[in-house]
């Protein structure tokens, strides 16, 4: 039996023949399930007021109420606990019906396999427990429309939270873009959270960030002596997530080589350390992040496995009905890191926001929020807090390129370098220094804009430090 399993449930069988129902019984003795047997629809319904099942194990034809009006009579009173059906041999578009109309959770064909009803029994508890997790889904009961630590009241939001609540249940790989700050990690782990794999841990891991020398130890580990500095055996990121999740980030960024063992480890769950013999079954579940189109990047086999369910997160600047919320939550927490006392932001800065274009997104946000919070200590932050490094207009751009400047910048005869040097810096400065939204801006990976930077470097001292050296920037 699987972890769940171990975890008592109760279980309401739902049959008028007894012989059967207690034969269900007695494939759960010993499984540390409570069950209690009804012999129709309406038994069933007055055994629910004293017995909160967990699962409702029903057949679909029973005199007096048959299943199908049992499953009418729970959907209408918005009773979700999830149903299993039982049907006889040859009625699976009977069955089918009940799953699609009624919302059953699935069906067994009589005569039942036992292992194939525990099975299917742990899968709907899972499912019950997630549901009970996400059921009062409010971070804050202050602030509207949260779920775990993401916020947000708009349209866009609030569906993300729906498929969140969809996804989670499953095992199902999850694909989750959007551009850089926009919270693709805190989706990840609300879809964790939410899971019944959540008392398991989640093991995130950049993509981006790994030399490739090192993606596959990473991944998948490595034997002793497997290579130089090697002095003992380490577990890889899909041991480490084993009952729980892996979250890869920048999934983009995979070097091709390691995509088709990639591939194989997210089909067959066995991973083999470098230098190793054997391998090993894990049990992760797989969610991956992209800020970039990836479809030319990745194979496209693994593309389609790791985008069974995909989930986009808008930009702010196409949300922004969702700042004042996101603010009011980030300036709690604020206070609760720094010990201010802030309130939250006069009507001046709310304008400024709403006009501001948020390249940064969220992360920039909450950087802009924590400078002004410092400052202000109490009370409302006001536009002084913001200092002169925040420039709010209804521009992204620092300052826009006058047309003398456009023209030397494509001036004929002008080295490529030069060209490709001076508009890294731009995008630089069109996103505040934020690496990963300039690459996904210049339509190359991060890897790459890394590379071409510190070749800038190499050449000798650039003209404009933010080449030459990580400039602080918010966001």
């Amino acid at each position: 039996m699987s972890r769940l399993s171990a975890v008592s449930g109760r279980v309401l069988i739902v049959d008028d023949d007894e012989r059967h129902s207690s034969a269900l019984a007695a494939m759960l003795s010993g499984c540390a399930f409570d069950t209690k047997l009804a012999s129709d629809g309406l038994e069933a319904l007055e055994r629910l007021t004293n017995f909160p099942a967990d699962v409702i194990v029903a057949d679909l034809v029973m005199p007096r109420m048959d299943g199908f009006e049992l499953l009418r009579h729970l959907q209408a009173r918005g009773d979700s606990t999830p149903a299993i059906a039982l049907t006889a041999p040859g009625s699976t578009e009977k069955a089918l019906t009940a799953v699609r109309d009624l919302k059953a959770f699935w069906f067994l064909e009589k005569p039942v396999e036992p292992r194939a009803f525990r099975t299917l029994l742990d899968r709907a508890i899972g499912h019950k427990r997630s549901l009970q997790r996400t059921s009062g889904f409010t971070h804050d009961r202050s602030v509207p429309g949260a779920l775990g630590n993401l916020v947000g009241t708009s349209a866009a939001m609030q569906h993300i939270f729906a498929s969140i609540r969809q996804a989670a249940p499953t095992s199902a790989p999850v694909l989750i873009r959007g551009e850089s700050g926009t919270g693709k990690e805190l989706v990840a782990r609300e879809i964790h959270r939410c899971s019944p794999r959540s008392e398991g841990p989640f093991v995130a891991i950049n993509s981006a960030a790994l030399p490739e020398a090192l993606v596959e130890s990473e991944l998948f580990g490595h034997e002793r002596g497997a290579f130089s500095g090697a002095s003992e055996r380490a577990a890889g990121c899909f041991e480490q997530a084993d009952r729980g999740t892996l979250f890869l980030d920048e999934i983009g960024e995979m070097p091709h080589s390691t995509q088709p063992k990639l591939l194989r480890v997210v089909e067959d769950l066995r991973v083999r350390p470098l230098g190793g013999k054997n391998e090993v079954a894990v049990n992760a579940r797989i969610l991956a992040a992209t800020s970039r189109e990836i479809e030319s990047h990745l194979r496209e086999e693994l593309y389609y496995r790791l985008s069974v369910f995909q989930i986009v997160i808008p930009p702010l600047r196409e949300r922004k009905g969702d700042i004042l919320p996101i603010a009011d939550v980030i300036l709690k927490n604020l206070n609760g890191k720094h010990g201010t006392r802030v309130t939250g932001v006069d009507g001046e800065v709310v304008d400024l926001f709403y006009k501001y274009q948020w390249p940064g997104n969220v992360r920039e946000l909450r950087n802009a929020l924590e400078r002004a919070a410092i400052v202000a200590g109490e009370g409302l932050i006001r536009r002084i807090h913001l200092g002169r490094s925040f420039e709010l207009d209804s521009s992204p751009y620092r300052r826009p390129m006058s047309g003398h400047e456009c023209a030397h910048l494509l001036q004929p005869g002008r080295p490529l370098r030069q060209v490709e040097k001076t508009y890294i810096r731009i995008t630089l400065d069109h996103v505040r220094g934020n690496r990963k939204a300039a690459a996904e801006m210049l339509g190359i990976s991060l890897r790459t804009l890394q590379s071409r930077i510190a070749g800038l470097r190499a050449e000798g001292k650039p003209a404009d430090p933010t080449i030459g050296r990580k400039r602080r920037h918010i966001g």
